[in-house]
């Protein structure tokens, strides 16, 4: 079993940053992807960005260019640094681990909200 644990979010003005962390632990097999989804009201879950054990990374293109993803290996942590941010930013943000193989594990969800 592996758990996901989250940490970061909260109450954000529109045009500030925010970092979310996530801790994974358990039973990690070598090779993984990490990354992050996030699902605001009365949408669909949406992959926001994801990196590979290798470090490609890949984002949506609604955070290009104002999104970082990174992740430290040894420690088997992800971090998404989130930086001008907007109001359709607003979200829970959930935190996976995707193995090469078996099924993906999820965090339990961190809430995001851009408003002033």
């Amino acid at each position: 079993q592996v758990q996901l644990v989250e940490s970061g979010g909260g109450l954000v003005q529109p045009g500030g940053s925010q970092r979310l962390s996530c801790a994974a632990s358990g039973m990690i097999s070598r090779h993984y992807d990490m990354g992050w989804y996030r699902q605001a009201p009365q949408k669909e879950r949406e992959l926001v960005a994801a990196i590979t054990s290798g470090g490609i990374r890949h984002y949506a293109a609604s955070v290009t260019g104002r999104f970082t993803i990174s992740r430290d290996n040894a420690k088997n942590t992800v971090s998404l640094q989130m930086n001008s941010l907007k109001p359709e930013d607003t979200a829970v943000y959930y935190c996976f681990l995707r193995p090469a193989i078996g099924p993906d594990y999820w965090g339990q969800g961190t809430q995001v909200t851009v408003s002033s």
